[in-house]
């Protein structure tokens, strides 16, 4: 199985990279905070990985931190959660906000993330509560100043491809309706708001 993977970037989008190591690239599905911290593609990166492998697929999932991988097996480990929903849920809240949420059994604050339901938020509680001991001092990604927020989201979504006009519309919309808040919290809604969900 593959463990750890060191390699440049090739390339990067808010689900996956590509990692070029010793020639060969690798695809790694990765969640948006760790898409948010690993800067632009060129430089060599370490990431930890998850190796999922079914009769008809071997995936590759990647995270910055062991507190993020860690989360991600226990996520999968619960009856009806796939490695798609992990990266889902990981990509839907902070870090210690779903380390808090599991432990404090706040079933409505899961049902908050995109793709959980009440059943699966009351399933994670049920399963996860008491398996959070050790993950209070979660990692948390660096926040950005907020005078330039608006800008740093701009930016990163047109390196993902979208148009300039089609990113402001985007950003526009996730602070009239959330506010702003850390540079991965306005991402994430307005890649949610540029997807239609």
């Amino acid at each position: 199985m593959i463990a750890q993977l060191r390699g440049r970037i090739l390339k990067k989008d808010a689900q996956a990279v590509v990692l070029d190591v010793g020639g060969v690239g690798y695809d790694v599905t990765i969640p948006v905070s760790t898409f948010y911290r690993l800067g632009e593609p060129g430089p060599e990166v370490t990431l930890l990985i998850h190796t999922h492998v079914r009769e008809d697929t071997l995936a590759l999932f990647g995270f910055l931190t062991a507190t993020e991988q860690t989360l991600f097996e226990r996520l999968i480990a619960v009856a009806g959660v796939g490695p798609r929903l992990a990266i889902a849920i990981l990509s839907g809240i902070e870090t210690p906000d779903l380390v808090a949420a599991l432990r404090s059994g706040d079933v409505a604050r899961l049902t908050r993330i995109p793709g959980v339901g009440k059943k699966t938020a009351e399933r994670l509680v049920v399963e996860l509560k008491d398996k959070m001991a050790g993950l209070e001092g979660a990692d948390t990604a660096p926040e950005e100043a907020p005078l330039s927020l608006h800008d740093d989201v701009l930016s990163a979504l047109v390196h993902l491809g979208y148009s300039r006009s089609e990113a402001e519309r985007g950003v526009d919309k996730a602070l009239k309706h959330g506010g702003d808040g850390p540079f991965e919290d306005l991402l994430r809604r307005t890649l949610r708001v540029l997807s239609g969900r």
